[in-house]
């Protein structure tokens, strides 16, 4: 895409979570589902692949959230895509921790690598590459200090804290790592 039409889009959305929190807009929140629900859906397949039914119910709980806390967003503080995709690692997290409490036999790694898509879309496994591809590429033009902070945060699914214990770093060093790892990697990815 280019910058006007990236620009266009980012504008639109910003209005349209202005919106939600103001005025309740359920045309706005269709647009932003629109927007968000698919780029969720990857974010949450990329990590868990094959695993398209808690994928939805994340981005599900993701909408629900953002309907729900239009209002508490804050442009100032981080971009609408930031915001979003906190909500979204949050949200896995929750799904994780409460799911998780079922014990069981069975060894995740090997039911999701013999398990077959058979709603399988080559668009969007197309998509989901390239946007996979672009993200890697993006990491690897990360410091690594901030690769490794975004590492533990997003890929492994660790807290701020659990990432400072483990790195033996201020909560405030992983925090402010993330943050300029996330604002460097949406340049990146952008291009």
């Amino acid at each position: 895409m280019n910058t006007v039409s990236d620009t266009t889009i980012e504008t639109s959305l910003l209005t349209d979570i202005e919106r939600v929190a103001n005025n309740r807009d359920t045309q706005a929140l269709t647009r932003l589902f629109d927007h968000y629900a698919p780029r969720v859906r990857a974010f949450c397949l990329a990590s868990h692949p094959g695993s398209n039914l808690m994928a939805d119910d994340i981005a599900q709980e993701v909408m629900i959230r953002l309907w729900n806390k239009a209002h508490l967003y804050n442009p100032s503080s981080a971009s609408l895509n930031t915001w979003v995709f906190t909500i979204a690692r949050n949200a896995r997290i929750d799904y994780m921790r409460k799911n998780g409490r079922y014990q069981s036999d069975i060894d995740p790694e090997s039911f999701w690598s013999e398990m077959v898509d058979e709603s399988a879309d080559p668009f969007r496994e197309a998509q989901q590459k390239r946007d996979e591809t672009r993200i890697r590429e993006g990491l690897m033009q990360l410091p690594s200090d901030q690769r490794q902070v975004l590492s533990k945060v997003y890929l492994e699914g660790k807290s701020h804290s659990e990432a400072s214990e483990e790195l033996g770093l201020p909560l405030g060093t992983v925090k402010s790592r993330v943050r300029l790892a996330l604002n460097k990697l949406s340049v990146f990815i952008k291009r």
